[in-house]
Order: structure tokens, then sequence, then C-alpha cells
């Protein structure tokens, strides 16, 4: 008999492409919306080590990309300050498709349309490895954080709100 094949989404492509090190991990996805702490829990993982992609535009209309952990809110002011803006906003969910190829809750900071700016929070680098989006909802990738972010070429930066859990 012969083993299914494992379902493989453009960011594994990628890193099988560049030789980066990773775990894939999927979880079942429902009708039910899940938000980043529900993903976490259903993988196993801490959700300090389960990051979160978002992005936003600045007030010059450029737009970037903060990975942050999933429990984390992103602070738009730190944000700002991280890539040199006077203030950044979200991005409206329907500019995310056609911006990076990514569809809400499966975007990643691999593999976009265009290479965009990216800062990670700080956090990550007090841990061997962290676990991002697969580019599908459904689908994550556990990558060592030096090796994500020398691909996307991202800076570091504490970008998130003190005490607050989300």
């Amino acid at each position: 008999m012969s083993k299914p094949k494992e379902e493989k989404t453009n960011v594994m492509r990628i890193l099988d492409q560049k030789k980066i090190p990773y775990t894939a991990h999927a979880y079942p996805v429902g009708d039910a919306v899940l938000d980043g702490a529900a993903v976490a829990r259903l993988l196993g993982q801490d959700p300090a080590a389960v990051f979160k992609t978002l992005v936003v535009k600045g007030a010059s209309g450029g737009c970037y990309v903060f990975d942050l952990p999933v429990e984390a809110a992103l602070d738009l002011k730190k944000a700002a300050r991280a890539v040199g803006e006077k203030s950044v906003a979200m991005l409206p969910s329907r500019e995310l498709l056609p911006l990076t190829g990514y569809v809400h809750g499966g975007c990643s900071p691999v593999g976009m349309k265009k290479r965009l700016p990216t800062v990670f929070h700080e956090s990550c680098l007090d841990r061997e490895t962290v676990c991002v989006s697969a580019g599908k909802v459904g689908f994550q990738v556990e990558v060592r954080p030096a090796d994500l972010m020398a691909l996307v070429g991202a800076a570091i930066a504490d970008i998130i709100v003190e005490g607050i859990e989300r």
C-alpha cells in the first residue's frame, strides 16, 4: 500500500526550495472561525510560540507585515515607529488577498505576492521554533525564527500592547 501523499502549500514548497527545515502541522477546519489561540490548542503548541501575521497600511500608503504571538495585540503606535511611519492602520480584509495572495486566517509572512517590509515581535528570539501559517487555513509550519526572519528579511521590534492578551 502506498502512503497517502501529504498536502504541500506554497509556503512549504518555498521552505523546501530554500532548504529550510520545518515541521508541517495540520488542524481540522470546520464551519467555525478559529482564532490563533484555538489553533495553538489544536496543535498542542504554546500560544506564545504560535505567531499570527498581520498586514497594515502606513500613512505614506506603504504596506507592512507584523508577526506576533497569537494571544498578543499589535500596538499600532509601536508598529508605526518600527517601520518609520507616522501611523499605521490594519489593512481592510478585502485588500488582503489582492495584495498578499492570502486569505484572512491563512496569511503567512512567507511567499506573499510582493515582498513587504516585515517585523517580528522580539519574543521570537526566546524560542527554538515558532509556528506561522503555511499559507492556507488548516496548515501551519514550525520553523526556527532565525531561518524564517532571514528568508523574509524581517526586523525585530517590541510591537505588542503590554499587559493585554486577546
